[in-house]
């Protein structure tokens, strides 16, 4: 079976977005490809988190991990530092990646301007660790969205270009993997773009949001005054709305809600209400596994130990063969 990794930084929950735009694949995938599936908590170093928030927050990622389906027994989940040879590969790879294209990185320049006073070594480096986290396990196929596609190729980049100065055929080159011919995305509730973590507290709705929470957050959300003419075209904020409600709600209930719109009668608060109570259904189940696994202090141990295990055996056969190309000997 070919190999797949994906990670996820361990910033916080997650939310529909990463469940019906990533985990609902990854579900599929686990039973078809060799899944490596992380938690990337050396990346989120380099927005400083507390020692307390990181490992709350790797915890929370495993634990919707699990909540949302994927199986310890089919795919292999770890904790990104559990795995040392992935800092080792890192650190070979940094020795080959030239400051020049690294400046050049689009998310580089983006998050220095963002953030101009916590501009760190592991912000300009991050696409080499994430072309150690890719080609560690000799992955062929990464699930990555477009904002992800150039650190992909820089991760080609790298791999290609130890194959040539050490003239051996090693790393294979990773490409961009969509499982799913219809690529779903979802829009955030501030009107604007997709839901995301970094984007304020009432633009996404985390999986592990109790009822209450989803149903404010919802009714919460940007609209404008209303259609004024029938079957018009209709503004971000409100086609957001209904891009949600097309992947939480029946089709009924979205061609009922469309016909209002366009007959201009539409009341948002119904739609809000609406839209919360079926978001809350389809959320339920994950809610559910959430709070039985949350507190369940030995499995999380175990699965965490299994994953680790499974992935430095395949990570530490990548590195033994390293050191061998590079010329690493033991006296």
């Amino acid at each position: 079976m070919e190999t797949v990794v994906s990670g996820i930084r361990s910033t916080g929950n997650l939310h529909l977005g990463n469940y019906y735009g990533a985990l609902q694949n990854f579900i599929k995938m686990q039973s078809e490809y060799n899944c490596f599936f992380f938690i990337a908590d050396l990346h989120s170093l380099t927005t400083h988190p507390t020692p307390a928030d990181l490992h709350t927050n790797v915890k929370q990622v495993l634990v919707e991990y699990l909540a949302a389906g994927i199986d310890p027994d089919k795919a292999t989940i770890y904790v990104q530092s559990d795995v040392p040879e992935i800092a080792e590969l890192y650190l070979y790879l940094n020795m080959n990646a030239y400051l020049g294209e690294l400046e050049r990185a689009t998310s580089f320049k983006d998050k220095v301007r963002a953030n101009p006073d916590n501009v760190n070594a592991g912000l300009l480096t991050y696409p080499v660790l994430m072309a150690a986290d890719i080609i560690i396990h000799k992955a062929t196929k990464v699930p990555v969205g477009k904002d992800q596609e150039q650190h992909l190729e820089m991760a080609r980049t790298f791999g290609n270009r130890f194959n040539r100065l050490y003239n051996h055929d090693y790393f294979p080159e990773p490409y961009a993997f969509s499982y799913s011919n219809n690529l779903v995305k979802i829009p955030g509730l501030d009107g604007k773009g997709k839901m995301g973590k970094s984007e304020g507290e009432g633009n996404a709705i985390f999986l592990s949001d109790t009822p209450e929470a989803i149903r404010k957050k919802v009714m919460r959300a940007v609209t404008d005054g209303g259609p004024t003419t029938e079957n018009q075209a209709k503004p971000q904020e409100i086609q957001n709305l209904f891009d949600l409600m097309k992947v939480v709600s029946s089709a009924d209930t979205l061609a009922h809600f469309d016909n209002l719109y366009n007959t201009c009668i539409i009341r948002y608060g119904d739609l809000k209400k609406q839209l919360a109570e079926d978001m809350i259904i389809a959320t339920a189940p994950i809610r559910d596994r959430i709070n039985a696994i949350a507190n369940d202090a030995a499995y999380l141990s175990k699965v965490a130990q299994h994953g680790a295990d499974k992935a430095r055996e395949s990570a530490s056969k990548t590195i033994r063969e390293v050191r061998e190309i590079i010329g690493f000997r033991k006296f």
